[in-house]
């Protein structure tokens, strides 16, 4: 296929398993929405559900821009407060693997993703086929950094091989990219990560990484297209049609 065809292919992807997300969220629930190409059609969906079917919920996103297209879809939500803790939680991934350990971060909301993921009792990981890879590495790992350690954050991932590049505003490439926290944005490409744990835990030993975009023992399910069809993926077990479920598997 051709590469816009490629890309039509993935849209459509995004769409059915995003569908498949929303029709699983129950009345009631506390939910968490992601960031990102799948995670903005689900809140869509979901905000369609409000509005037609009188879903009751409450949620709380992981991006200014989650934010603003739940509310203006019609999602009720709810200001980070102390005691709250998320039925589920919906958001993409750059990179699973069968272990469902995660790469995130490549729309720059790994860490506000990552503190709504530990506040969940389950995370649900929407993906299009793009995303499924034998090992965690091909996409950069993203790093959210303090502006003044930049320079000692480079030098500490270039000793552990990560090849770090500061991110550039896509809409202003002359200014650098920053996270809705007003941190800087660090890509890192490790190519092949070998072992993910061990990474992370080096990670959070370096000053001035305020998160990193491993995302390790948290999703408990995916929903993916594999061969054309939705399937769910759960952490080193066989694939099993998406139809196969009516609830949360």
């Amino acid at each position: 296929m051709s590469s816009p065809e490629i890309q039509q292919q993935l849209a459509q992807e995004k769409q059915l398993v995003a569908a498949t997300a929303a029709r699983w969220v129950q009345d009631g629930m506390v939910v968490g929405l992601g960031t990102g190409s799948t995670a903005a059609p689900f809140i869509e969906l979901l905000g369609q559900r409000v509005r037609e079917e009188g879903l009751r919920i409450q949620a709380t996103a992981t991006s200014r821009a989650s934010d603003e297209l739940a509310r203006r879809v019609g999602i009720p939500m709810l200001e980070p407060r102390r005691g709250v803790r998320f039925d589920l939680t919906v958001d993409g991934a750059d990179e699973l693997d069968s272990q469902l350990q995660l790469i995130k971060g490549g729309g720059g909301a790994l860490l506000r993703e990552k503190v709504i993921a530990t506040a969940s009792d389950y995370l649900l990981i929407v993906a299009d086929s793009s995303k499924a890879v034998a090992q965690l590495g091909r996409f950069p790992l993203p790093l959210e950094v303090v502006p003044f350690a930049l320079p000692w954050v480079m030098d500490a991932v270039e000793a552990l091989g990560g090849a770090p590049v500061v991110r550039v505003n896509k809409l202003n490439p002359g200014e650098l990219a920053q996270s809705d926290q007003g941190n800087l944005l660090l890509d890192c490409h490790f190519e092949k990560i070998e072992n993910p744990a061990e990474l992370a835990r080096q990670l959070k030993t370096i000053p001035g990484i305020v998160e990193h975009g491993l995302f390790l023992g948290l999703a408990r399910a995916a929903i993916i297209v594999q061969s054309g069809e939705v399937q769910v993926l759960r952490p080193g077990q066989a694939a099993v049609p998406a139809a196969a479920f009516s609830t949360l598997p």
